[in-house]
């Protein structure tokens, strides 16, 4: 026994040594998993004439560092028990004048989207290497231009490079739809970069009103909180500007009714694209409200609560009835995508650390189920010829692993237990109901039109019957299973749901360390704000700009 605690001493010291005095390196390595693939990008573009073999160990090289040290960095969060922003780091840009420098660190929000782009970049970028595609080296360079900028997103504390990263993965997805795309590839991607232009170009005076307004002449997050939270913006100010984001990131995440640029874009790109964006950068709005928008500027979130309510409505139940009508298999995976943000921005509305914390767990968990379907999609076209599910059926009797992964990721998108998904709606549920009890009526009725939609789509391509059109299109016989470029990006993910799916404290210990800093634990301003709010409330600096008390105007219940 003396020896087993002799061994247990040693390895919590070896452990203290590498975690707590190893800061300095981990914050370091926040940076080099941003430039490692901006390098690879840049390396492949710099030489030609690279042989296959080299473009891809380049390229691996470029997926993988950032996965492994998103992976290092959510142990060593973990199992620290930080709180707050860790693993900060201060680059000189020379332009500290404009008080923009290169800000990075991770809090309890922003470790899980950090760790879902790696996971899902390194599934994207395997399932990429492997696949046969024209011009692969141009195409692998954009694909690690846009895996750095994932990266970049989610580790800067700078509001200038959180905007600046999330530019650099979204102008190589708008040429990547447009070369490599599907049918009706360049006005999908010409409406995709029309939309999300004006999005971001909203989301963009949002967030230099903030800077203008703050009075530090800084971009910094972290230093608004606490000169806000002295000196709170107007109630006015706040209505607008917190206007400006919620619209401005409502568009890029395709809130009802902007949302139709999604499925068409998500229809028309190749496979690794709509990993990518629709599994983590369509996440960079959701995000910007939670770490940005309802903190900073919690008055003007609450005058937009019973808006973003009726818009996230149509989300779960338009867009999930538009579903259900969808024949092609992709654009039914794009449209649930769309149909999943709602719950997301249920979440948010609640303004309360669970609600909040449901919509960060169910952003993780739907970046990777939707991310799988939409590359199982593509290895049943690579078989069957079609997306058109009509056109499809008996392929579970060629393709049992296939199946397998097709069905596992249709139940975690509906929330089965046992995935990840399941915790971030359980999350948003709770905190509706203590919101507005009414909204798990809608709610509930979106699981049951996921289930619906999703397993009628496993069930006519797998299970049905072996059709006509199927048998003459195709050699049946010669269909195979799964390949290894195949097997090992869905096995990551799939890995990956299951894992929180079952712990999934390894996410929300921390996740709610930092939401209970930011949000009240009773939500106070989704219903009155008044000057009688107690002062230790988040709101109660807002609330003192007014003498008068306002009533916000929800549905009832």
């Amino acid at each position: 026994m003396e020896l087993l605690q002799y061994l247990a001493d040693a390895l919590e010291g070896i452990l203290d040594l590498v975690l707590f005095r190893g800061m300095a390196l981990n914050a370091s390595l926040l940076l080099v998993s941003i430039i490692t693939p901006l390098l690879a990008a840049f390396v492949l573009l710099a030489i030609g004439g690279l042989t296959q073999k080299s473009t891809q160990v380049i390229s691996m090289v470029g997926f993988v560092v950032p996965a492994l040290i998103s992976v290092w960095l959510w142990y060593a969060y973990t199992v620290s028990r930080l709180s707050g922003y860790a693993f900060t780091s201060d680059t000189a840009t020379g332009l500290e004048n404009f008080g923009i420098s290169l800000k990075l660190g991770l809090n309890g929000i922003s470790l899980p989207l950090y760790l879902l782009a790696g996971v899902v970049g390194l599934a994207a970028g395997i399932y990429a290497m492997f696949s046969e595609v024209k011009r692969k080296r141009q195409y692998l360079i954009l694909l690690l231009f846009i895996q750095g900028g994932l990266m970049g997103i989610f580790a800067s504390i700078d509001l200038f490079f959180y905007y600046f990263f999330h530019e650099i993965a979204l102008i190589p997805t708008f040429i990547s739809i447009a070369v490599w795309g599907g049918k009706g590839r360049r006005s999908a991607a010409m409406e995709m970069a029309v939309y999300l232009t004006l999005g971001a170009l909203l989301s963009l005076l949002g967030l230099l009103a903030l800077y203008s307004g703050s009075g530090l002449k800084s971009f910094d997050i972290a230093s608004m909180r606490d000169y806000f939270g002295e000196n709170p913006f107007s109630e006015v100010a706040q209505d607008n500007i917190y206007a400006l984001l919620l619209f401005g990131f409502g568009i890029l995440v395709s809130l009802w009714p902007f949302h139709s640029w999604a499925p068409r874009a998500y229809g028309a790109a190749p496979a690794p694209i709509a990993m990518m964006h629709a599994g983590v950068l369509k996440k960079f709005g959701l995000y910007g409200l939670i770490q940005i928008g309802a903190p900073l500027l919690p008055f003007g979130a609450s005058q937009w609560t019973g808006l973003l309510i009726w818009l996230a409505l149509g989300n779960i139940i338009l867009i999930g009835l538009a579903t259900v009508g969808q024949r092609d298999l992709k654009q039914m995976i794009g449209y649930s995508s769309v149909m999943h943000m709602g719950y997301a921005f249920l979440g948010i509305a609640c303004f309360s650390a669970i609600g909040v914390g449901g919509a960060v767990l169910l952003m993780f968990a739907h970046g990777l189920s939707v991310a799988l379907l939409f590359m199982l999609s593509d290895c049943i076209y690579q078989r069957s010829g079609t997306y058109e599910m009509h056109e499809i059926g008996g392929l579970a009797r060629k393709t049992p692993v296939l199946a397998c992964f097709f069905v596992m990721g249709v139940l975690a998108n509906a929330g089965l237990p046992g995935f990840a998904n399941f915790w971030g709606e359980i999350g948003i549920f709770i905190g509706i109901w203590k919101f507005q009890t009414w909204l798990i009526v809608p709610a509930v009725a979106g699981i049951l039109i996921s289930a619906l939609y999703g397993l009628r789509a496993a069930r006519r391509i797998f299970f049905g019957e072996l059709s006509e059109a199927f048998a003459g299109k195709v050699d049946f016989e010669q269909i195979s299973d799964v390949r290894p470029g195949e097997r090992w990006p869905a096995v990551v993910l799939i890995v990956a749901l299951l894992a929180v799916g079952f712990w999934p404290k390894a996410l929300s210990d921390s996740l709610n360390d930092t939401l209970r800093s930011l949000y009240p634990a009773n939500a106070p301003i989704t219903r009155v704000v008044a000057t009688e709010i107690p002062q230790n409330s988040a709101v109660a600096s807002v609330s003192n700009t007014s003498s008068e008390k306002r009533t916000l105007t929800l549905p009832k219940q």
